[in-house]
This record gives C-alpha cells, structure tokens and sequence, in this order.
C-alpha cells in the first residue's frame, strides 16, 4: 500500500505527513529526456587519430549530425578549435581532421582521460586528465617579454 502513495498524483496530506503526493518524488528515469551533457573518453589507441565520442552523445544530437564541432580547453578563454565530425552510418561519431591539432597542443596521450562537456551551438568545453587522474594545464610564455616568471605566462598553449 505504501507505494500506492507514492506513485499517485494529487494532493497528499500536506508538509511532514505521510503519503505525500508524487510532487515530492522525482519522476522515475525511464520517463526522464535523455540529457547527456558531460561524458569522457579514455585514450587507449593512437592519441592523434580520429577519436570515437560516445554513442549515447550521437543518439543525443537525434540526427542533427554537424559536420563540425567546435572545441573549448577548459579555462583557456574564447580560443575555439574547430574539428571536423564523422559519422560512420551505425550511430558512431568521430572527431576527425583538426583534432591532431587540438591534442597535440593540449598533451593527449595514451592513458588520458578527456572529459567534454557540451555547450550547445556544437561546442564543447574539453578538459585533459593523465593517466594519474590529475588534470593537466598549459601555459606558454608571452612572447613579447623576455622575463620568465610567473607574472609573465598566459594560460594555454597557442595553437600550433
């Protein structure tokens, strides 16, 4: 009977009774939209090849397939690294030509984890985990000063 309560809809028998009605309970996960806003994946092969994304990210663009996607490093301000998208007709997405670039200049290897975030307008917001599970940040000097301390670098490698 107690779970009659809970999943009846109306009005239940007010704050700190018993029985509340189902407002105060999420509604179960198999009713709730597919949100996948966050995923990794862990470098096993070839950091520079193309990179299989997860399938549940491509079910969840629901066959808007761009042909391209646009990359953020975490904290490294509006530097955008545009990296073409491929499809492979199964429901696998790639990042393809450009993402060489982008893990080159943001230490991909073997062993990492790479954790994305999408942002909407095909963006996604990318951090870079080694294979210790910390994260990695880039910093390259200015290059219009001479002088290396620490005041003197800015966040994030420049492209190469």
């Amino acid at each position: 009977m107690a779970s009659t309560s809970r999943t009846r809809t109306g009005r239940g028998r007010g704050r700190g009774g018993r029985g509340g009605g189902s407002s105060s309970l999420p509604p179960p996960p198999s009713t709730l939209p597919l949100i996948i806003e966050e995923f990794f994946i862990v470098v096993y092969e070839d950091p520079l090849v193309k990179k299989a994304l997860t399938k549940n990210f491509a079910d969840y663009l629901d066959g808007q397939e761009p042909a391209k996607v646009y990359l953020r490093a975490a904290d490294c301000g509006p530097r955008l690294w545009t990296v073409e998208v491929l499809f492979d007709g199964q429901g696998r997405m790639y990042l393809d030509k450009g993402w060489e670039n982008f893990a080159i200049a943001h230490g991909v290897d073997f062993g990492c984890f790479v954790h994305f975030k999408y942002e909407g307008d095909d963006v996604l917001t990318v951090k870079v985990f080694d294979g210790t599970m910390c994260r990695k940040y880039y910093y390259s000097d200015d290059e219009d000063t001479d002088d290396e301390s620490d005041d003197d670098v800015k966040p994030c490698i420049h492209p190469l």
